[in-house]
């Protein structure tokens, strides 16, 4: 109001004085200013663009069977999608059974690094095409290729050694009851050792990976399996 006073007044006194006039023309563009920046703060969005996030965990048919993955879980980023898939490669850390943090980026000065050891459990969930179950696999196939002698290794667990010559030769077959355990592993040599561990639900199959050392603690590894396939393939109807 003061302003518009202020103009008013110098609009009559510009007959008498033309530096009024000049005045008065300041007035109107220091007002117009005003309220054009005044308009533009009230107008002008407060929002930020972000980019789209991916959702936590993606629902996945394998099998005719559903799955809810971590996204963050799936290690191949083809596989990153809902929907039906023939197969899901999975990895989770041991034993907190979280997805693994993105992998570091490589160059020629840490490629040469000391290889850290494993600490993944590796999971492949795919449609089993009504092959032989698992556990009758344990039961009717893997007998015929092991040796006779049984080892009581610790805490329950056995061990069956696979014969040379055998489809599972420099194999062994290790053995619990309760927790059931099951899981075909290769022998330490150049490489590591590493096991296998298979079980169905419904129409897929999922097949566990995980270093052979880690059968010292083999009822973490069992529960963490049990653990695994809960949470993913959630409470049934």
């Amino acid at each position: 109001m003061t302003l518009l006073s202020t103009a008013q007044h110098l609009a009559r006194d510009t007959r008498r004085d033309p530096r009024s006039q000049m005045m008065l023309i300041m007035v109107v563009v220091i007002i117009t200013a005003g309220a054009a920046a005044l308009v533009a703060y009230l107008l002008w969005p407060t929002w930020v663009a972000r980019p789209a996030s991916a959702p936590g965990r993606l629902p996945v048919s394998v099998g005719a069977t559903l799955f809810n993955v971590p996204t963050a879980a799936v290690r191949r980023k083809i596989q990153r999608h809902s929907g039906p898939q023939e197969r899901v490669d999975l990895s989770f850390v041991f034993p907190s059974l979280e997805p693994p943090d993105a992998p570091k980026h490589v160059t020629a000065d840490t490629i040469e690094e000391k290889v850290q050891p494993i600490d993944r459990i590796f999971l492949s969930i795919s449609a089993h095409q009504d092959t032989l179950p698992p556990d009758k696999r344990v039961r009717t196939i893997y007998p015929r290729y092991l040796e006779q002698k049984i080892t009581s290794i610790d805490d329950g667990l056995t061990m069956r050694a696979f014969r040379d010559g055998s489809p599972y030769a420099n194999e062994d077959l290790f053995s619990a009851g309760a927790p059931s355990f099951n899981a075909r592993c290769t022998r330490d040599g150049l490489t590591p050792g590493m096991c296998l561990s298979e079980r169905r639900v419904d129409g897929a199959d999922l097949t566990f990976r995980f270093p052979r050392s880690w059968l010292s603690q083999w009822r973490d590894v069992a529960n963490a399996m049990d653990r695994l396939t809960a949470q993913m393939r959630g409470p049934k109807d």
